[in-house]
């Protein structure tokens, strides 16, 4: 027989279609995402179990032996400070062993730097200079950017500069070729204490 087109008007608004299987209601219901109690079948009926895929040497029963030895005592091989008595972390560092390394490689690259280019005692980068003072550090960027001639920065050794910042003019060198962490050693002016107008770069 034929079926009657039922009459849809705002007072008697046409029943909305069923949720077909296409839905995406009920493609992410709870029942599709709760995991199965029982294991797939794919991964009961593989039959790759326990294989050894690659093996490296003969490790197949190894067999040790040995003439007692009760009285041996270990001894260690070189000074107790180089070598390992006790647990260690592997790859472990603590940031103020890692500043103490990064200390002593600035004064020690200082001191090489002192003796080539035949330098006076060295200044700090804090102290305002109207006369040129040399000073010692190591390059910075004053920002999370790329380094760019404006936002160079030079921090100062722990000796002479107790690690104090400040922003480098290099407006006045012909050429330069810096890298952030880089130790150098500065000529140049620092008039105000918050800016230093560099004049000689020295490298390593």
């Amino acid at each position: 027989g034929s079926q009657k087109r039922s009459n849809s008007t705002p007072e008697t608004p046409r029943p909305k279609r069923t949720l077909s299987s296409r839905s995406p209601y009920a493609l992410f219901s709870p029942n599709t995402f709760s995991p199965s109690v029982t294991p797939s079948q794919k991964y009961t009926s593989r039959s790759s179990r326990g294989e050894v895929v690659a093996s490296f040497g003969s490790v197949q029963g190894p067999s040790w032996s040995g003439r007692g030895g009760a009285g041996c005592t270990p001894k260690l091989f070189g000074p107790p400070e180089e070598n390992l008595t006790k647990s260690y972390k592997f790859m472990f560092q603590k940031a103020l062993d890692v500043r103490e390394v990064l200390s002593w490689r600035i004064e020690q690259l200082g001191d090489a730097l002192k003796s080539h280019h035949h330098l006076e005692e060295f200044a700090s980068v804090l102290l305002p200079a109207q006369e040129p003072v040399t000073v010692l550090g190591q390059i910075g960027c004053d920002s999370n950017g790329k380094l760019n001639a404006k936002s160079v920065v030079l921090e100062g050794d722990r000796e002479h500069s107790s690690g104090g910042q400040i922003p480098l003019d290099l407006s006045e060198l012909k050429e330069y070729s810096l890298f952030p962490g880089q130790i150098v050693a500065l000529e140049g002016t620092n008039s105000t204490g918050r800016m230093m107008v560099v004049s000689k770069l020295y490298e390593v």
